[in-house]
Formats: C-alpha cells, sequence, structure tokens
C-alpha cells in the first residue's frame, strides 16, 4: 500500500492515482470509443484496478527502458488515452511527463525538445516517421516507442518515487495561438490546488452520474478531470473520436449524465440536438472550460436534455492558472445569455481582479487587464523564466484577457489583449450576437485587416459563403464590419484545443488578398 494519498491536503501525485482510487473504486469502469495503443489487448472497458495495474506495469517497461527519477520524458503520438496511462507511469518513476498535443509539427516538437535538453521521447511508429527529417539522435537521450514497450511486458515492479510538493511534476504547453508554444511547469502543490473548486461542486451533485470526457489526451484539464472522476468514483466515457455521429452512438450506448468538452466540440455537436434518438437527452449536467462558449451553443443543448432543470457549467481559466471563475446556466437563465459574463469567484478558488491599463476606471468601454492569484499557478516556463516573469505583476498573474467587472462581480471576458481591434469594442461579443442569428455558422471570427479595418472571417455547415442578403440582416448594426471571407472549416488554422489561431489566421487573410487582383 502506498502510504501518500494522490489527492490530500496538499499535493496531487499522479503516479499513485489510479492505485489509491483502486483502493475504494476498484471495480468502477472506464469505457472507451477506442483501443488503447501500447496496451491493445486491455479492451474498451477496463476497471480503475486494472488501470491501477497497467500504469504499474507500464512504469516498470519504462524503467527498463531507461527512464530514471527527475528526468524528462516527451510523450508525443497519435491521440490516443494511453497517453495519460503512460505520463502516469512516468510520473511513478518520479520522471517528469511532458505532454505534446499530435497536433504539433516536427519543427515545433524539435523546438521544445531542444529546450528541454535532451528528454527522452516516447512516440509512435507515425510521429517518429514525422521527426525523421529532424536530428532526434541531438535531441533526444533516447527514444522509446510503443511497440518496444510491448516487447518488455513482464518487466519486474519498481518502487514509487514521490517528488516534492513543489519540484516539477508535469509539463504540458500552451496553445501556441501567438507563436512557437510555452512549457507550462506544475507542481503536485498547483495540480492539487486546482482540484478544490471543483472537488467542491462535485460535492454537492445529488447523485454519481457517468461523466463522458471529450478533452486532449495531453491536457493537463484531462489530468485534472480524471483525478476527480477517479477521487469520486464516477463511471467515465473517454471520447477520442469527435466526429458527431459517432459521438452520438457512443452516448446513446452508454448515456452519461455529465459531459465535459471543449467549446467547439460542443458547437460542432449543436447539429445532434435534432437527433430523433436524443444522444443528449440522459445529461444532467454540461461543463465546458478553456473558452467561454458561444450562448446559441448553451440553450441548444440545454433545451436537448430531457433531465429535469439541466445545468451548463461554463469555467473561465488558462493552462497556466486553471480554473478562475465560473458560473451555471439553466434553461430560463440561457434564453438572455450574455456570453461575455464568463462567471464569478469560485468557492475555494482564485482571487481574480481587473487592472486599469490607464488609470482611468475600468468599464465595459475601458475593459483593463484580468488577472489570477492564488496557490493553483503554474510554477514556471521551462527554459523561460524571463516570460514567466512578464505575466507576473505584484503577485498577481496577467491572464493576456482584457475585460471588467460587473457590480453584481461577474467577470466578462471581452478579448484577448493580443486580438483587439480598435474602434469595434468586443470581437467575440460581435461573434457571439452574429452566430445567434445566421444558423449556418460554424464558426465566425473576426481579425484585423488592411487599414486596421474588422475583417470576419467565416465557416459554414455546408461550407458555402453565407448568403449575402442574410448576412447583411445579421450584422446591419455593425457597419464597421468589412464584406465577410469565407473559408472551409478544415483550412481553419486552429490549436489542439480547437481554438482559432488568431494570429495565424490574419496572415492567411492577407495573403488571401494579395492574391486577388
Amino acid at each position: 500500500m502506498v502510504s501518500v494519498s494522490p489527492v490530500h491536503k496538499r499535493g496531487l501525485y499522479l503516479g499513485v492515482l489510479a492505485q489509491r482510487a483502486a483502493v475504494r473504486h476498484g471495480s468502477m469502469l472506464l469505457t472507451l470509443d477506442h483501443d488503447l495503443d501500447v496496451l491493445p489487448d486491455a479492451g474498451r472497458r477496463i476497471t480503475v484496478s486494472e488501470l491501477a495495474y497497467h500504469v504499474s506495469d507500464l512504469a516498470a517497461r519504462l524503467a527498463v527502458a531507461g527512464v530514471r527519477a527527475g528526468e524528462h520524458v516527451v510523450v508525443y503520438k497519435r491521440p490516443n488515452f494511453d497517453s495519460w496511462i503512460l505520463g502516469t507511469a512516468v510520473a511513478r518513476l518520479g520522471a517528469v511527463p511532458v505532454m505534446l498535443s499530435p497536433a504539433l509539427d516536427a519543427p515545433t516538437v524539435a523546438a521544445l525538445m531542444r529546450r528541454l535538453g535532451r528528454p527522452h521521447l516516447l512516440t509512435d511508429e507515425a510521429k517518429q516517421a514525422l521527426l525523421a527529417g529532424e536530428d532526434l539522435d541531438g535531441l533526444a537521450a533516447s527514444v522509446i516507442t510503443v511497440a518496444s514497450l510491448g516487447e518488455l511486458e513482464g518487466s519486474p515492479g519498481v518502487p514509487v518515487v514521490f517528488t516534492g510538493l513543489d519540484e516539477p511534476a508535469m509539463i504540458t504547453h500552451t496553445s501556441g495561438t501567438t507563436g512557437l508554444p510555452k512549457l507550462v511547469v506544475h507542481t503536485a502543490r498547483t495540480m492539487r490546488t486546482r482540484l478544490r473548486p471543483q472537488l467542491f461542486m462535485l460535492g454537492v451533485m445529488p447523485r454519481r452520474e457517468t461523466v463522458a470526457i471529450s478533452i486532449p489526451f495531453v491536457h493537463s484539464r484531462l489530468f485534472a478531470a480524471m483525478a476527480l472522476v477517479l477521487f469520486k468514483g464516477m463511471p467515465t466515457l473517454l471520447v477520442n473520436n469527435h466526429d458527431p455521429e459517432a459521438v452520438a452512438t457512443f452516448f446513446l450506448k452508454n448515456r452519461p449524465g455529465l459531459i465535459e468538452a471543449l467549446p467547439n466540440s460542443f458547437l460542432a455537436w449543436e447539429g445532434l440536438v435534432n437527433d430523433p434518438r436524443r444522444p443528449f437527452a440522459s445529461v444532467k449536467y454540461f461543463s465546458s472550460t478553456f473558452d467561454a462558449i458561444h450562448p446559441r451553443t448553451v440553450r441548444r443543448l440545454l433545451d436537448a436534455s430531457g433531465r429535469r432543470a439541466p445545468q451548463f457549467f461554463q469555467i473561465y481559466g488558462q493552462s497556466e492558472v486553471g480554473p478562475a471563475v465560473g458560473r451555471p446556466y439553466y434553461r430560463r437563465h440561457a434564453r438572455d445569455m450574455d456570453g461575455r459574463c464568463v462567471g464569478f469567484a469560485l468557492p475555494g478558488s482564485a482571487k481574480v481582479r481587473v487592472t486599469s491599463p490607464n488609470g482611468r476606471q475600468v468599464t465595459p468601454d475601458n475593459p483593463g487587464f484580468i488577472e489570477v492569484r492564488w496557490d493553483g499557478i503554474a510554477k514556471t516556463y521551462h527554459g523561460e523564466q524571463d516570460r514567466y516573469d512578464e505575466n507576473v505583476h505584484q503577485g498577481w498573474w496577467r491572464t493576456g484577457d482584457i475585460g471588467y467587472r460587473t457590480k453584481a462581480g461577474c467577470l466578462h471576458m471581452l478579448d484577448r489583449e493580443i486580438d483587439t481591434i480598435p474602434g469595434i469594442g468586443s470581437s467575440l461579443e460581435i461573434e457571439d450576437t452574429v452566430l445567434d442569428r445566421l444558423d449556418e455558422l460554424v464558426e465566425l471570427a473576426i481579425v484585423q485587416g488592411p487599414g486596421n479595418k474588422p475583417v470576419p472571417i467565416t465557416c459554414t455547415r455546408n461550407d458555402e459563403p453565407v448568403d449575402p442578403h442574410r448576412w447583411q440582416q445579421a450584422t446591419h448594426d455593425y457597419p464597421q464590419l468589412t464584406a465577410p471571407v469565407h473559408i472551409p472549416l478544415a483550412q481553419l488554422p486552429r490549436t489542439a484545443t480547437l481554438k482559432t489561431r488568431r494570429v495565424e489566421l490574419t496572415r492567411i487573410l492577407h495573403d488571401k488578398l494579395q492574391e486577388q487582383p
């Protein structure tokens, strides 16, 4: 028996999380919509006891492969829940898992590995082939593949190694919307702190629900979500195929009561609300983090639930700070939902303030910098302490977002500071309004075009441009907008969490306009 609980007053220890959960909830089921690459015979229904065994077994194999305490191990492979299992197995050895999105290209991965200083690389054949043009001998201390781990089955068990509360325990990365992603360092203390408000919210749920999770398997939010469901013993569905039809089939078979997904995943699933099979009928709670979600999406999902008084819970935060504020929406509130109101302070959560950029009072017309303070803030950016320090102001973390607070205390997030366009107020607010008015839109991003003009970039369900008359009717109160530029949804540059890369989109727009005669 491991003597240290993975979820205790001070630290979250990933390497023993499944093992400790198995003591209380060993028969709890994890149901996957895919096979595990590293354990192809494990099946798609895994108990927590089996999960704990797999983590311990893979840790033993990694030790034989040469991984030691204190070393960095980059996990970079195709999307699969085994990335979480491998990450926790690395942590069990006292090494530091570095979780890289499979969406990253080879030059970006190489640059991040260079920053880490010859880490081990844990990958699969497809990603290894993608990196063939990079100097892996110079970049990596060793290359461990999923296939090579399969050959190490039966490796002798190894003891658990616990890192210090404030030592690096896991590294993830930022979305990279403005350039090369930053490597975000998490500790046992910061990860445990982030669970505090969420444990409180789960504690007030009247019954244990089956939870469906549709989050990238390498994201810090996935590690928090898994800690929560394992600690609370909540049967869990893990979604890898995000195609709406596949999601509908999976949900109809397994009937989740709570779904946590990316805002843009929910947006992509909007069409399912009209499915006569009613795949969302069993859902009592919808939950979304990362970005503010469009009001239209919230209303449609709540209407699709067959449960009494369903809730949509929105949490605002980012990789560096975890959950900062949040709020629930009910059917009766969602009709008048303001998509810019991202929430109120959560019990046991961060302190949030909005500081003026010019000394004048912060208002909707003079928004300020949103700043956060608590023990859940990431420890540093690996290899970039100066960039980390640039965001710290008198102990407060500047998120890079701008907004204001109402008298009632609701935080309104208007825009990313880097994405603000002079003279139009909040781009995100306009996007919310126009999406509400045009059902055919699946994505809308307003970016800065030539002459600082706001240019709407549109993506539609059928990849056809919006009818000009309908567009004019929907945007009549925004005369400052230029004519829309349509692009197919598949060509929209996105991050691993499906955020639009607005800087990259601006570059694409300028290239597109230059090509025109």
